[in-house]
């Protein structure tokens, strides 16, 4: 018997949730647009760990918005940050306040969110539709049976429940219907929770139904194939990314960028890969070395943790500075003849005690033990902890001498020789005649870029790995 009045369950939210008025009732954010963020060299975009968004698989970040904004951020010429957020209710708050630069989060267009935020042209179109769970006995029922046992309008849904997140744009949706008819179901929202795991509580049983993007219900079917997203309940609906009031400059850069990389095949094998490709993307999520599931960074996870303890270093970081050195091959060799995990060269393997330098518990106790010598070098003369790791990541790179003439040049040019974004211009410099010939620079000519951008690419790559990995 279905219900006479809906029964409509509100959460109490804490923190950074607010109504739509109090938004639009805001001043305007701090003024931050396209000119600064290039000025500051990097763009940060808050995201969901999801498997449409962006994840990690084997050490290497992918995701359909992280490839797109990864090309984005080469075509106005700054790297790409990207900023997980746990609770997407912040997510809005966090924009504001300065803590990213772009929403990109499968983020629905909607005219509430239009007073507090400006969209981008769309990056996709979709729809939203039901979540629920198919029958247990399913292989057992005819294809009619099948479709009769399960609800194909709202209306069906008699005393069950549907679980959706408070700041989402599916709740405002179901909120009228509950408010515009006699409604037989239950609208909760839920705290904490994404899409995604919603999403997985109605393949476990957890819950009644959720309501879900198509593009990503239907990638999610592939993980969990008891789910039924057949169900359209919107018309169709536009994703973009998002960018504070104030940011015109930026908006209008996005907009012009995305208008001619939606036509390419560039863009083409970006969307298949993600949304077509469904069997091969499920290996990847579903993986012991994916940040949604596994868990796993490399096969020398254990052994990374263990040898870390040695010098007082995160893990993570040194997983990010063996993928950039190797991608995790115990075997390759550099065109320098560098070799192994750790690309060590044969005489430092010995001297740090590997007698297999492909050995890879041998490879990294020798690097390690490398390591810590230069850590100890640098370690009484910096006293932050970040830019003792970035002189150090440098050091590996390109020999603590070529460092030490960066940060001489420093000094003799009223430069703080202790501040990594100080010094690693000067290491740039020292291709330059100019520059290292200076009588204050001992170890000569070096390719500054090749360090700079190892320490670059190693710290992002370990902000990628503190995120999904513990």
């Amino acid at each position: 018997m279905k219900k006479l009045l809906p029964l409509l369950f509100i959460l109490i939210l804490t923190g950074c949730q607010k109504n739509d008025a109090e938004k639009i009732k805001q001043p305007l954010p701090l003024c931050f647009d396209l000119e600064e963020i290039i000025s500051r060299g990097r763009i940060i975009a808050l995201t969901d760990e999801s498997s449409s968004s962006y994840f990690v698989y084997k050490g290497t970040p992918i995701g359909f918005e992280y490839d797109l904004l990864k090309r984005f951020a080469k075509h106005i010429g700054v790297q790409l940050e990207m900023k997980v957020v746990k609770d997407l209710d912040c997510i809005v708050d966090m924009l504001e306040s300065g803590e990213g630069d772009v929403i990109a989060a499968n983020y629905t267009v909607t005219k509430q969110r239009k007073h507090w935020i400006l969209f981008s042209n769309p990056i996709l179109n979709t729809r939203q539709v039901l979540v629920q769970a198919l029958p247990d006995q399913r292989w057992d029922l005819s294809r009619n049976t099948l479709n009769d046992s399960l609800i194909s309008d709202l209306m069906e849904i008699d005393g069950d429940t549907i679980f959706v997140r408070r700041e989402s744009s599916f709740y405002p949706q179901l909120l009228e219907v509950v408010n515009e008819s006699a409604c037989p179901f239950t609208l909760q929202t839920t705290v904490g929770k994404s899409t995604e795991q919603l999403i997985k509580d109605v393949s476990n049983g957890k819950i009644d139904y959720t309501v879900a993007d198509e593009n990503v219900a239907r990638l999610n079917k592939t993980y969990f194939p008891n789910i039924d997203v057949r169900v359209v309940i919107s018309d169709s609906q536009k994703i973009a990314w998002a960018t504070r009031k104030n940011s015109v400059e930026l908006i209008d850069s996005m907009n012009s960028w995305l208008k001619d990389f939606k036509m390419t095949r560039a863009f083409r094998a970006i969307h298949m890969k993600y949304f077509k490709a469904r069997t091969a993307h499920k290996k990847k999520v579903m993986s012991d070395y994916s940040s949604l599931e596994g868990k796993r960074i490399s096969i020398y996870d254990d052994i990374l943790k263990e040898e870390c303890k040695r010098i007082d270093w995160d893990w993570r970081l040194l997983a990010a500075l063996i993928k950039k050195e190797s991608n995790f091959n115990p075997s390759i060799e550099s065109n320098r003849g560098a070799v192994g995990l750790m690309q060590l060269v044969p005489n430092t393997a010995a001297h740090f005690g590997a007698d297999s330098i492909i050995n890879p518990q041998q490879n990294l106790s020798a690097g390690v033990s490398y390591l810590s010598a230069v850590i100890e070098r640098w370690d009484d003369e910096l006293t932050d902890s970040l830019n003792l790791i970035k002189f150090v990541l440098a050091s590996y790179n390109a020999g603590v001498g070529h460092v030490q003439d960066a940060a001489r040049l420093a000094k003799k040019n009223g430069d703080n020789p202790s501040d990594w974004e100080a010094v690693s211009p000067y290491l740039l410099k020292l291709s330059n005649p100019e520059f290292h010939t200076d009588e204050v620079v001992k170890y000569g000519y070096c390719r500054g870029i090749e360090p700079v951008n190892h320490v670059e690419k190693v710290i992002s790559l370990w902000e990628h790995y503190k995120t999904g990995f513990d």
